[in-house]
């Protein structure tokens, strides 16, 4: 049993729960009653927003657990993301699919299905590959090309990028020179396909925003940007980097950006970032694009998901009252 402490989403679930909210009818229930009820929360349909405002995707690290237990397949992804929290995009985790980079048929399997459900691949969150910034130049290298594989996947996919992470070692500025020589490398291939490298704060140095945005600097290109994560700026040890200061240094090359959730309070607020202060550094960056939900709390996972997403239509649904307000 599953229990999600310190918030109003405390009932125990059993994790196989997921498998009966996931299973067949759930299309039918938003077809007929106009929204899906599931955990006690209901979850409605809403238009799209306008091109001034964000959309809403989902990354699957939200589902971790019950992808580990095998309760989720990858390749059921694009269906559960529609059907259990009607949202239309997703971003992947390679980790999921990991011996899959070249299996065409796999790949194209899972691009029918999103086209069945009407979802739209965005990117692919690329771990495990080594080293960008690696001291070692044949190690670096190869670490470049073992990303060139997940650009292929992403195009074939639809994606308009691969994430990946700038570690390196030794010094600030070494490894400032040593992760913006693995991204430009990296970053050449995916502009020769038509796709973005984008780096996420992901521990290390990533999560200096001040480092990060000078290595965006010295990429230099336009095909290299970051995927500001609003929660990982742990430096190491007990040290961390201002979340606000760091998501507003990353903004002005963001080409995704990551609305990472852990729990919520009684007013469903995430209880360690201000969203409304965090979105209105999103929004005053001039950022539309897709704002990504990624819960990683303890307890059940889809309900950390649609916590997460009635908290963000909250702040879209704030952008449109202040625009109005602003065009009377």
């Amino acid at each position: 049993m599953i229990q999600q402490a310190g918030s109003p989403l405390t009932r125990p679930i059993d994790r196989r729960k997921f498998l009966s909210l996931a299973g067949a009818g759930l299309a039918t229930g938003l077809a007929g009653c106009g929204g899906l009820r599931m955990g006690g929360f209901q979850v409605i349909p809403v238009p799209r927003p306008p091109k001034e405002s964000f959309e809403i995707s989902l990354a699957q690290w939200s589902l971790h657990r019950v992808l580990k237990w095998g309760d989720l397949n990858n390749l059921d992804f694009p269906r559960v993301t529609r059907e259990m929290f009607d949202i239309d995009a997703v971003e992947y985790v390679n980790t999921f699919f990991k011996d899959k980079a070249r299996d065409e048929s796999y790949l194209k399997d899972l691009k029918q299905r999103c086209d069945d459900h009407g979802i739209t691949s965005l990117l692919i969150m690329c771990d495990g590959e080594g080293s960008l910034g690696d001291p070692n130049e044949e190690a670096r290298t190869k670490a470049i090309m073992n990303h060139h594989r997940w650009v292929d996947a992403a195009k074939f996919l639809g994606c308009h990028s691969i994430r990946v992470n700038a570690a390196s070692s030794g010094t600030y500025d070494e490894q400032m020179r040593l992760a913006a020589d693995g991204l430009s490398r990296l970053t050449e291939y995916g502009d020769s396909q038509g796709l973005n490298v984008i780096v996420e704060n992901h521990g290390g140095l990533s999560s200096n925003g001040s480092w990060l945005a000078g290595v965006m600097k010295m990429v230099d290109h336009s095909r290299c940007g970051t995927l500001p994560d609003f929660g990982n700026f742990h430096l190491g040890g007990d040290k961390w980097y201002d979340r606000y200061k760091g998501v507003e240094e990353l903004m002005p090359f963001a080409k995704a950006v990551s609305a990472k959730s852990h729990q919520f309070d009684e007013e469903g607020n995430e209880v360690r970032t201000d969203y409304r202060r965090m979105m209105r550094i999103v929004r005053d960056a001039g950022y539309r694009g897709y704002v990504g939900i990624e819960f990683e709390g303890p307890g059940d996972e889809a309900e950390g998901i649609l916590a997460t997403k009635r908290l963000l239509e909250r702040e879209r649904d704030r952008w449109w009252q202040e625009d109005e307000i602003k065009k009377a």
